[in-house]
């Protein structure tokens, strides 16, 4: 039999630790070891239990919990699922408790509302047990964005018809950012599906356009597909691509969530698959679950040259992991080698 997961519960507010203890003692493998009132108590019992898993919430006295993260990280690496009101914190709070290495991140169980905690019981469990199996801070030491580390110009920008399409999920707002790192100002026109919720893409679609040479953006419907451009898929929509007259756009819509995630890869790359075809490109990043496996599996079939991150560089080996079930995969990369290969690829193909 397997080892439990050992959690240790950070939270304030005693209503929500015994919440979240509950959740967690109704799963046969998982077992609480600790609760902490404060970042204070929080690091005595970091170091005396060693847990599995921390959930930490950020609205702490004594010290917020993300200034608490970024100590940890240095001094005490955990696997850390940040549990907070996110409609109050924001989505700056958000973005910043991802730089500062939190794995996951969720919205704070209600403390009126019981049956809202059933329904999100199982939901948390799926999310911790995927958290207890990442790994802490892969990308960090292959983090290197900045003007040295931007590609040159590789005149990719005489077609208009080659194009990107790229799926992420846990893990993947860095892992972008080291894939974005690799590529050069005329980037070829690119298609991100980043699982996020709703009203933080925009946020961190902004944070990557102050840092690279080329235009990112949350994709609006009818977004031309541009060279020098990315469109990040908004968060609670869905992303295809359509052909109009000699350019290809965007259109974004609300349809059913697919494996149970909105915006999500598959809708984005079977339409890349079915209007772009030997044009494209496609790559799957680090991610919890199966999403982008087969639609990267029917861009391959279509005649699309495929990527996936390696499992050593994944924060979590999941949708990777399924692509390369299904056979989807012409190559398995390191995170940081992913760009480059692809910018060779177009080159090859731009040359033949």
């Amino acid at each position: 039999m397997s080892a439990k997961t050992r959690i240790l519960i950070v939270d304030d507010s005693a209503v929500i630790r015994k919440l979240l203890e509950k959740i967690f003692s109704s799963a046969p493998d998982m077992e609480v070891v600790g609760t902490a009132a404060d970042p204070y108590i929080a690091r005595d019992k970091l170091v005396a239990l060693k847990p599995d898993v921390m959930t930490l919430d950020v609205e702490m006295p004594r010290m917020d919990g993300i200034s608490f993260l970024e100590k940890v990280m240095q001094h005490f690496p955990t696997r850390t699922i940040i549990f907070s009101s996110l409609a109050k914190t924001g989505s700056e709070t958000y973005l910043r408790a991802l730089e500062a290495g939190a794995i996951e991140i969720m919205e704070k169980p209600s403390i009126d509302v019981s049956q809202s905690l059933e329904s999100l019981s199982q939901s948390i469990l799926e999310k911790v047990r995927a958290v207890a199996k990442a790994r802490i801070n892969p990308v960090k030491k292959l983090t290197t964005v900045g003007t040295a580390s931007r590609a040159p110009s590789t005149s990719l920008a005489r077609t208009t018809h080659q194009l990107i399409a790229v799926a992420s999920s846990t893990g993947g707002t860095e892992a972008l950012k080291v894939f974005l790192s690799g590529m050069p100002a005329d980037i070829p026109g690119t298609l991100v599906v980043q699982h996020m919720p709703s009203g933080f893409t925009k946020s961190f679609a902004d944070n990557l356009n102050a840092m690279f040479p080329f235009e990112v953006k949350e994709a609006q419907d009818g977004d031309q597909v541009l060279p020098g451009r990315v469109l990040i898929a908004p968060g609670n929509y869905h992303m295809e691509i359509v052909r109009s007259g000699a350019f290809y756009s965007v259109k974004t819509h609300q349809g059913p969530a697919l494996h149970s995630v909105r915006p999500a890869a598959d809708y984005l790359m079977k339409s890349v698959a079915k209007y772009v075809g030997k044009n494209a490109l496609g790559v799957v990043l680090t991610g919890m679950g199966k999403d982008g496996a087969e639609g990267l599996l029917e861009m391959k079939n279509a005649g699309a040259y495929t990527v996936v991150q390696n499992e050593e560089t994944c924060v979590v080996y999941g949708m990777p992991a399924a692509a390369v079930a299904l056979g989807a995969a012409d190559k398995i990369l390191p995170l940081d080698k992913i760009a480059s290969d692809l910018l060779h690829q177009l080159e090859v193909r731009n040359a033949a």
